[in-house]
This record gives structure tokens, sequence and C-alpha cells, in this order.
């Protein structure tokens, strides 16, 4: 029980946020109203996809160390499900967006370097199912891994802030911390951004186990 109090943790803040997110009071804001809901729901899972993409990298950097295959089983899973957290980001932003700025989607510079990224790393998992050998398969996922993240980081992180965005806190908007966001949301966004990000873990663990069982099942046969 006591090794897996993180994930007891993490659905009580994820029940948490979903119940606050619907239910809770929010301050009443210009153009967003209601929708400034979201924001416990599109932000943290972009929070989570960041930090899902960061530990697979970082295996994938291990991997290139060690060559031990655990490690690209680790950066191959968080990869899926960092796309997982992805796809939800894109899906509640596209939302929102809709009630906000009157489209499902806008040239934007941040929503134009989400689906460039996307697409990256979709070549990511069409590169690993082209490549047979396992080591080598391995080996070259590990370097367009490493590439992929950077342009994660370029595309989402440093182009918005140097150009025109409609996004908060970038192409000189200012960022949530500058609206007056009541005590009660921040009590409510950071516990979802921790929450959505141990979720996030958890179903990486659960996709590396199962991986791992199959490995083995394939092995003994």
């Amino acid at each position: 029980m006591l090794k897996n109090w993180w994930k007891i943790l993490a659905v009580l803040l994820v029940t948490y946020t979903i119940i606050e997110g619907f239910l809770g009071k929010v301050p009443a804001q210009p153009i967003l109203h209601e929708t400034i809901r979201n924001l416990y729901f599109h932000v943290p899972m972009w929070f989570a996809m960041m930090a899902i993409m960061l530990g697979s990298v970082v295996y994938s950097i291990k991997y290139l160390s060690s060559s031990d295959i655990n490690h690209d089983i680790n950066a191959a899973q968080s990869a899926h499900v960092g796309m997982l957290v992805g796809a939800l980001g894109l899906i509640t932003g596209s939302v929102w967006a809709r009630y906000t700025w009157g489209a499902w989607w806008v040239a934007d510079t941040k929503l134009n370097g989400a689906a460039i990224t996307t697409l990256i790393y979709l070549a990511y998992f069409v590169l690993r199912g082209s490549v047979d050998e396992e080591q080598k398969r391995a080996r070259v996922a590990a370097v367009y891994n490493i590439f992929a993240y950077v342009m994660l980081i370029v595309f989402l992180m440093i182009l918005p802030r140097m150009n025109d965005s409609l996004h908060p806190g970038n192409g000189g908007n200012p960022g949530f911390n500058k609206y007056d966001l009541d005590s009660n949301m921040r009590m409510v966004f950071y516990p979802a951004v921790i929450g959505w990000i141990l979720l996030a873990i958890w179903i990486v663990n659960l996709r590396v186990r199962a991986e791992k069982i199959k490995r083995n099942l394939l092995m003994n046969n």
C-alpha cells in the first residue's frame, strides 16, 4: 500500500480536479466566462505531455549510453502516453478555441506548432515500425527521439514567445497569472497539474509492464 501512495494521490487529485472543474466557483472573465474551467484540463494535460516526453528522451539517452533494451521500452511507451495526453490537450484546446475564439482551429503559432510536433512524433512511431532488428531500431529511435523533443521545445515554448499568439503568456499576451484568478482556481489548478502528471506516469508504468510480459511470452514460445 505504501509503495502505491502516489497512485492513490493521482486518483484523488484527478477526481478532485474533475469535481471542482465542473462544480467549483470560477471568476467571471470577459470572453472566457465559464470556459475558464478548461484551465484545469487543457493546460495540465500539456504539462503532463511535456513531462512524459521529457522522461521518454531521458530513457533514450540512457539507452544510447548503456544499450539496455529496457530503457528503449520505457522510452517508447512514454512516447505513446505522451502522445495520448498531447492528443487530449489538442482536443480540449480545440473545444476551448471554439467557444472563445469562434473556431475549432485558428492560425495561431502555438496551435500550428502543436500540430507539427504531433506529426514529428507520429514519424517516430513510423520509424520504429520500419526497422526490424531490435538494437538497430532502438538506436535509431533514440537519436530521433532526442531530435523530436528539441523540436517540441522549439515549436511549443520558443517560437510562440517570439511571434504573435492568442495564447496567454505568448506573443506579448499576459499570462493567466496576470488575470484576476482567485485563490479558488489556484487551489485546483496546481493539484490538477500534479494529478494529470501522476496519472500519465501510472499509465506509462502499466504499458511498460505489459510490454515486458509480452516480450517474455514471445521469448518462451
